[in-house]
């Protein structure tokens, strides 16, 4: 079981929208539980989005940095670090 740290949470419960059409998490946590059940994972670094990414099957090839960013699954966190939710 993974832990999520509060900003995490509190980040994708207020971003959901992102990524997904109707909201899949009303509370911090069903939020923290729908994190726990796709295997969330929070990364450092850009590099390490891109990383997943290609490793999850993504065609990230000349993606850049922003565009990786803005990516539906990718969710900046205010730590500097990145939450990656696969739908």
């Amino acid at each position: 079981m993974n832990e999520y740290s509060e900003e995490c949470i509190y980040t994708f419960l207020k971003n959901q929208g992102q990524l997904f059409d109707q909201p899949v998490a009303e509370s911090y946590g069903e939020a923290e539980a729908f994190l726990e059940d796709c295997m969330a994972v929070v990364v450092d670094s850009i590099t390490e989005v891109r990383e997943y990414l290609d490793q999850s099957g993504m065609d990230v090839e000349g993606m850049s940095k922003a565009e990786l960013e803005e990516a539906s699954e990718v969710f900046l966190l205010p730590n500097g670090q990145y939450l990656i939710v696969e739908g």
